[in-house]
């Protein structure tokens, strides 16, 4: 393990996974700190959705535009179309 080396900072989730997927944190351990949290399984859960190919391209392009994830993407549909089908 070096002590020279400092994780270094970065700008996008992207350059941070491919620092990550050549380097290894045991040689960045200690500069690493100790946390605490709780999770909440109940929180959200993943269902399995057969979704049309055309369909899921178009979800992420939307996505992409948006800048957030197809997930939260569909979420968000599925929740304004929810209320407006219960309004």
């Amino acid at each position: 393990m070096s002590e020279n080396k400092e994780i270094p900072k970065m700008k996008s989730y992207k350059a941070i996974g491919e620092f990550w997927d050549t380097h290894s944190l045991a040689d960045y351990w200690e500069q690493t700190d100790s946390v605490d949290f709780e999770t909440d399984p109940e929180a959200r859960r993943r269902y399995l959705v057969a979704v049309d190919p055309g369909l899921l391209l178009q979800l992420q392009q939307v996505a992409r535009q948006r800048g957030i994830a197809t997930e939260s993407l569909v979420n968000l549909f599925l929740a304004q179309h929810l209320q407006e089908a219960t309004t």
